[in-house]
């Protein structure tokens, strides 16, 4: 058996630096629900569900099945020339599932990237308009198209454009820009101001194809769009003719309490762009709109070998089937009862911890000084004690921990977990935690 340092050894002369947003030192053998374990023995409980693409957990019975028994009738035959059975009923089973009673129609892609890649071809053939809108802070995708979308990171811009021209980043209505005193209403009409300007001056409005928003931004800090705010944009949408899309990669499938996180809102996207957690991991995505936008287009403008491969679609209709069986959705609903009561509790008795945000078994939690303002290190504290004590969980923009666990995860488990999280915590109160070595390289 080789040790976690000895793989990690043996990858380093391959692994580009680009390819891995580094935490700590583990490599990973196998998982089962909630736990991991890695190639030493070590069992760790997942606060992370691989970045929200394992709601059902992991290596699900159901899911594991599926993939097996459909592996061995037919691992792939390229969709773009000849249909199978199980792709083409997941094709109908997704257009069912997504909001809105209008007749949809579903791309398939292979990861969420190539999904809102998909957005914005579909948006600019539909309405013959060239601009795209997205926010400050959210996190699409790495494609060329993806990437472009995207406003997390200066690593996912510096030393690679030109970028995709004419993607205008909007600022993202982030409650952490709440002036002291603010109230919500005022924030949501300042914010507002703010993107009408370029409306004013530079920007036209007839020009516009789409508006692409996450309703919970997921790698931005698990933050959500106010209410009033998202009415605005949606009825900006309306009276302009603009495509309304929303990206549920992050948090679709229960992640938020509901299916989707725009069911929050009760509106219904004219596209939806969907990934991860669609089939447990499994490299399969898609883009779910409404059938005239999604005929704008012809072969082969949005189509790739791969995509809607069957033993992926078969891993979705299991993970369907287990959300459905096991009622994750109202799951993730009232275990996120049981984390916000506990974060809320570690708010009320740790000065270090800041806002509390929890949609579902979902949520991020800030850590601050004492003077209120974000506190990187002992964030990287946190997190770096956490795993040592077994329990995965990491930050997001420096300061914010990262709470994500699959949807199948047990009370006790999450009990457990929430033990280990408060005695650290304990930790930091008394000033024992230490950074680790490379704390400088760790995070996003």
């Amino acid at each position: 058996m080789q040790s976690n340092n000895q793989v990690l050894a043996a990858e380093a002369d391959c692994l580009p630096t680009s390819s891995r947003i580094k935490y700590f030192d583990m490599v990973l053998d196998h998982g089962q629900g909630a736990i991991l374990v890695d190639v030493e023995g070590h069992e760790y409980i997942d606060l992370l569900a691989s970045a929200s693409s394992a709601n059902t957990g992991h290596a699900h019975p159901k899911v594991v099945q599926a993939i097996q028994q459909q592996a061995a009738k037919l691992i792939h035959f390229t969709p773009a020339y000849y249909a199978n059975e199980v792709t083409a009923s997941l094709l109908n089973r997704l257009a069912a599932l997504a909001p809105g009673d209008f007749p949809k129609k579903v791309a398939f892609g292979t990861s969420g990237s190539d999904a809102n890649d998909a957005m914005i071809k579909y948006s600019r053939a539909y309405t013959g308009r060239h601009y795209i809108i997205s926010f400050t802070g959210a996190y699409h995708g790495s494609t060329y198209g993806a990437i472009s979308l995207s406003g997390v990171s200066l690593n996912m811009a510096r030393k690679i454009g030109p970028l995709l021209p004419d993607i205008i980043k909007m600022p993202f209505p982030d409650p952490h820009l709440k002036l002291a005193g603010e109230s919500e209403a005022a924030f949501v009409d300042r914010m507002w101001q703010m993107f009408m300007l370029p409306f004013e001056n530079w920007l036209p409005v007839e020009e516009v194809a789409g508006i692409l928003i996450e309703p919970i931004q997921g790698d931005g800090g698990l933050v959500a769009t106010p209410h009033a705010y998202m009415d605005k944009l949606y009825q900006f949408t309306r009276a302009h003719n603009i495509v309304f899309a929303v990206d549920e990669i992050n948090q679709g499938f229960g992640r938020s309490g509901k299916m989707w996180s725009i069911d929050h809102y009760q509106i219904a996207p004219d596209l939806m762009s969907i990934g991860k957690s669609l089939a447990s991991g499994m490299p399969i995505s898609a883009l779910i709109g409404r059938k005239e936008i999604l005929d704008s287009l012809d072969a082969p403008a949005h189509l790739f070998t791969t995509s809607g491969n069957p033993v992926c679609a078969a891993a979705a209709h299991a993970t369907l089937d287990v959300i459905e069986a096991e009622h994750l959705v109202e799951r993730s609903a009232k275990l996120g009862q049981m984390a916000s009561t506990f974060f809320t509790r570690m708010q009320q008795k740790f000065s270090f911890v800041g806002a509390v945000r929890m949609f579902g078994l979902n949520g991020g939690i800030d850590i601050v000084d004492q003077d209120g303002q974000a506190d990187v290190d002992a964030t990287t504290e946190i997190i770096y004690h956490l795993f040592k004590a077994g329990v995965i969980m990491i930050s997001l923009r420096g300061n914010i921990l990262r709470f994500q666990p699959p949807l199948v995860i047990s009370e006790t488990q999450l009990e457990t977990a929430f033990q280990r999280i408060e005695a650290v915590f304990e930790a930091k109160a008394k000033n024992q935690l230490t950074l680790p070595n490379d704390a400088d390289a760790i995070g996003w």
